[in-house]
């Protein structure tokens, strides 16, 4: 019987529990298993250590979004397009733009 992605994740973080990407992967998982806590508690614990890991700020505004959350939401966009701005990241900081405008109208 094969692994899941949960428990692949799960494994890989035991030797790697500090790579950004194992750790916003397995948020990811966890949110499309529906389990938005865990995936919100995920991301900011990422978030947290790794303030310039820049596509978290909308998958977390996201969740945030779905969570009725929306406070959290629009400020976690907005320190995203800072970022995105210092970053020179044009595409995320169109993203994060436009959540922030669908959110704030």
């Amino acid at each position: 019987m094969p692994i899941d992605r949960l428990t692949q994740l799960q494994q890989l973080l035991e030797q790697e529990p500090d790579d950004p990407f194992l750790n916003y992967a397995l948020a990811l998982e966890y949110a499309a298993r529906g389990e938005k806590s865990e995936a919100i508690t995920r991301i900011e614990n990422l978030l947290e250590k790794n303030p310039g890991y820049l596509g978290a700020y909308y998958q977390l505004g996201q969740l945030y979004e779905q969570t009725q959350q929306d406070e959290k939401a629009i400020a976690i966009y907005k320190k995203g397009v800072t970022l995105a701005q210092q970053q020179g990241n044009k595409k995320t900081l169109g993203e994060l733009n436009e959540a922030l405008w669908m959110l704030e109208d």
